[in-house]
C-alpha cells in the first residue's frame, strides 16, 4: 500500500519534469546557444529586466491583499504579512509540485494563524473563478480583435480543425497529444481528490462557505481593484521585457497582449511554472508577429529563466521570516 503512494507521488511530481523537459528538449534540440549566451551576456538590457521583476512580486502582494479580503468574511482574520507570505510559498512549491501551491499557501495560515484549512479552500476556489473569468474576458476581446493572428497560431499549432490533417507536423501531434493526456490525468486525479473530500460532510460544508465568501466581501471596489492589479502587474513583468532586447523593442503592446494570453493559457498544462508549453505557445505567437525563429526562442527562455528564479527566492524569504518570527515567539 505505501509503496502504491510512493510511486504515486513519484508520478505526480515526475511527469510535470518529464513534460516540460521533453517540450524544452524538442524546442532547443538544434539551438545554438552560443548565439544566446551573447544575447545573454552582452546584449540584453538588465535595467528593465531588473524592472520587470518588481511586478511579479506586486502581482503576488496584491495577490495576497486580496485573499485575506475574502477570508474576513468567514471569521478568519490572518496577518497580512502571513497572507504575502503565504502566496510566495506557495508559487516556490508550485515549482516542485505543479499545482501544489493552492494546499501549501492554506497549510501555510493554518500553521501560523490557526485559520481554517478548509475554509482556506474554498476562498481559494472562489479566487480561481473570478481569475478564470477575467482572463476568459481579456481573452475574447483579444481574440475577436485579432482573428487574423490567431487563425494562424491555430493552424501553425494544429488545432485549426479544418486543416489538422495537412498542416500538423507529426511532431505538432505528439506535444498537442502528450501535453492533452496529462492535462486530463491531472484533472482526474484532482477530481478524485475532491470527490474524497466531498464524502466529509462538514469540511465540504466549510469549504462551501470559503467559495460563497465573495458575497460578504466588506470592499468590493477595492476587492476589484487588487483583482485588476494582480493581472495588470502579471501583464507588466511580462510586457517589460520586450525592452531587454532589440529584437522585441519594437512589437508593442498588440503582440505583448496576445503573447501573454496564449502564455496565460498554456500553463494549465501542469509542467514546473508552464516550462515547456508557455515557451512553445509565446515563441509561436512572437514568430507569427515577425520576430526571427532564433530571437523568439532565445526570448522565452531567457525571460522564462530569470522571472522564474524569482519565485523560490521569494519563497525562501517568506520562510525565513515565518521560522524567525517562530523563534522568537517560542522564546518570549
Amino acid at each position: 500500500m505505501n509503496s502504491n503512494k510512493t510511486i504515486k507521488k513519484a508520478l505526480n511530481i515526475g511527469i510535470p519534469f518529464v513534460l516540460g523537459g521533453a517540450i524544452l528538449w524538442w524546442m532547443y534540440r538544434d539551438f545554438d546557444f552560443k548565439e544566446m549566451e551573447q544575447t545573454f551576456l552582452y546584449d540584453m538590457n538588465w535595467g528593465w529586466m531588473l524592472f520587470s521583476l518588481i511586478f511579479g512580486v506586486t502581482a503576488q502582494l496584491f495577490r495576497g491583499l486580496r485573499w485575506r479580503q475574502t477570508l474576513e468574511p468567514l471569521g478568519e482574520n490572518p496577518r497580512t504579512s502571513d497572507c504575502i507570505h503565504a502566496i510566495f510559498i506557495s508559487y516556490a512549491s508550485s515549482l516542485i509540485i505543479p499545482r501544489s501551491g493552492e494546499l501549501s499557501r492554506c497549510g501555510v495560515l493554518t500553521k501560523y494563524d490557526g485559520t481554517s484549512f478548509p475554509k482556506a479552500i474554498g476562498t481559494v476556489v472562489t479566487e480561481r473563478i473570478i481569475d478564470s473569468l477575467l482572463i476568459l474576458i481579456i481573452t475574447a476581446i483579444v481574440i475577436l480583435s485579432q482573428l487574423s493572428v490567431f487563425d494562424t497560431f491555430f493552424d501553425r499549432t494544429g488545432t485549426n480543425i479544418e486543416d489538422t490533417l495537412r498542416g500538423f507536423t507529426t511532431t505538432g501531434y505528439i506535444v498537442t497529444v502528450v501535453c492533452a493526456v496529462i492535462t486530463i490525468a491531472f484533472l482526474c486525479f484532482a477530481m478524485k481528490r475532491f470527490a474524497f473530500m466531498a464524502k466529509i460532510r462538514e469540511t465540504m460544508g466549510k469549504v462551501k462557505d470559503g467559495i460563497m465568501s465573495l458575497k460578504d466581501v466588506k470592499n468590493k471596489p477595492l476587492f476589484t481593484f487588487y483583482t485588476l492589479a494582480i493581472w495588470v502587474s502579471y501583464f507588466l513583468h511580462y510586457w517589460i521585457t520586450f525592452r531587454c532586447f532589440d529584437f522585441t523593442e519594437g512589437l508593442g503592446f498588440t503582440a505583448a497582449i496576445v503573447s501573454f494570453i496564449v502564455g496565460s493559457i498554456s500553463v494549465i498544462v501542469p509542467t514546473p511554472n508552464g516550462a515547456g508549453p508557455w515557451h512553445f505557445a509565446v515563441k509561436t505567437i512572437l514568430i507569427l508577429y515577425g520576430l526571427a525563429d532564433n530571437d523568439a526562442v532565445s526570448f522565452v527562455l531567457i525571460v522564462h529563466t530569470i522571472q522564474t528564479a524569482l519565485v523560490p527566492l521569494l519563497g525562501v524569504y517568506s520562510l525565513v521570516c515565518l521560522g524567525l518570527r517562530n523563534k522568537t515567539s517560542h522564546q518570549e
